[in-house]
């Protein structure tokens, strides 16, 4: 696919990158702050509304709902490297077919998703809750109709990148916003004033899913300059599944990784944590939620350098894939910076949003400090990450995104767990973001030396 066919009309081969990263990188961080913040709200609606026993079994349900994104990711990621090349070398046709291929991979997972629920996702809950029924039968509830509705929030994903890789990510926020703010009345409304509990939040998570779906269709259906609708009859929904997977499959595995972390940190406090472990896995649960908040801008950062690399690196723009990459980590950097201040200084006010049990306000403190020691590096890492996908090269994605969750962190949160007890748990975070860090700077410096943009593969190209 030669640059001579590329749009050169195109803002994301045309604009400054100074202007362009953050007209890009500020829309999606809206949109993905306001789904942290919702989990914020939501976390609060639950824990003062209806009881620590809520709170745990939200905590439980967890790794769950990641999983739940990681398979949104997983087409999504491997769509938007190979859309974004596709746009930015002007071949709206390949673009498209990529488009409509997605939508039958997630319905494809979607149906291998609840096949594995109903083998082994009630035993797998009841042996989480450590014996607590009322925590399992509460978890239970609450992941059924999530699950349920995942076709809703997998389509939903589908569109948002590709309105994201065909520069529309103003709109985006726009209706992130609205959804996000529709959500939050109706988790209140189902919790607070229906008195359904969890469910009421679960229930209008999917509701507030469905009103973005229907408002991203359409937009697209009324639109004379994006990907039309036809395109979804026009082209087949099979193929090229292999290669979608192939360049989603790190990031997506690195959201399971972090389904599993969890996994293992909850397991690993039935074994540590004594008669703390009520407190502690509210506690976590209350962190988990904290920090995806604090992830959710570091995404926007790397999607928005994934869709300005990617097109750039499809019309043969090598200077502006390298300036937008330095850019994106700079900033990645100072956010996360400015979230390990928050949490090692604040930890116990932002519990008290959460809970009114001073145990578990103690605990949320106490696990934050230790947990954000090295959180500085992880922006810049997931920027790098997702700039190498951008180019098709998932083989660096996964080394970066894959060796922390998958095995230095529970390796370690065993190991030191073992040793010292509860707190090694926390302090194998740390440890991890040591070793991935050395890692990463290794690959980076390969970045900006040697790698080159054009340097995909043909069968990238195809």
């Amino acid at each position: 696919m030669s640059v001579r066919h590329a749009d050169h009309n195109h803002p994301f081969l045309t604009a400054p990158v100074g202007r362009l990263f953050p007209s890009n990188a500020l829309p999606m961080a809206v949109v993905m702050s306001m789904g942290g913040v919702l989990n914020v709200v939501d976390g609060i609606f639950v824990g003062h509304f209806i009881g620590s026993d809520a709170l745990a079994a939200v905590s439980l349900a967890f790794p769950v709902a990641m999983v739940l994104s990681a398979l949104t990711t997983l087409a999504g990621g491997g769509m938007s490297s190979l859309m974004a090349r596709h746009l930015g070398a002007g071949d709206r046709t390949a673009a498209g077919r990529i488009f409509a291929q997605k939508h039958g991979l997630a319905l494809a997972m979607y149906a291998g998703l609840v096949a594995l629920w109903a083998v082994v996702g009630p035993a797998l809950v009841n042996s989480m809750a450590a014996g607590n029924p009322e925590v399992a039968g509460l978890a239970q509830d609450y992941l059924r109709i999530l699950i349920l509705g995942a076709p809703v929030q997998m389509m939903l994903g589908i569109h948002a990148d590709a309105l994201r890789n065909e520069g529309r990510a103003g709109l985006i926020a726009a209706l992130s916003l609205l959804v996000n703010l529709f959500n939050i009345g109706a988790n209140w409304l189902g919790i607070v004033v229906l008195g359904l509990g969890i469910s009421g939040s679960a229930l209008g998570t999917v509701a507030a899913q469905t009103l973005g779906l229907a408002l991203v269709v359409g937009l697209r259906a009324r639109s004379g300059t994006l990907l039309p609708l036809s395109t979804l009859g026009a082209q087949s929904w099979w193929g090229s599944w292999s290669r979608i997977v192939r360049l989603g499959l790190p990031l997506c595995l690195s959201f399971i990784g972090i389904a599993m972390v969890a996994s293992i940190v909850i397991l690993s406090l039935q074994h540590a944590a004594g008669a703390e472990y009520d407190a502690l896995v509210a506690a976590y649960g209350v962190v988990t939620r904290l920090l995806g908040f604090a992830f959710l801008p570091q995404m926007a950062l790397a999607l928005a350098t994934q869709s300005i690399a990617g097109n750039n690196a499809g019309a043969g723009r090598t200077d502006r894939v390298r300036a937008t990459l330095s850019l994106a980590m700079g900033v990645a950097f100072l956010w996360c910076l400015s979230v390990t201040l928050v949490g090692a200084f604040a930890g116990a006010t932002l519990g008290r949003w959460f809970s009114d049990d001073p145990a578990v306000i103690a605990a949320i403190a106490a696990i934050l400090r230790p947990m954000l020691l090295l959180y500085a590096a992880s922006g810049p890492i997931l920027v790098l990450a997702l700039y190498y996908q951008a180019l098709g090269q998932p083989g660096r994605t996964a080394a970066l995104t894959l060796v922390k969750p998958w095995l230095l962190t529970p390796l370690l949160i065993l190991t030191i767990s073992a040793v010292i007890g509860k707190s090694g748990i926390w302090l194998a975070f740390p440890i991890a973001d040591t070793i991935i860090l050395g890692l990463a700077a290794m690959i980076g410096r390969d970045a900006l030396r040697r790698a080159d943009p054009q340097a995909v593969t043909m069968e990238e190209r195809a």
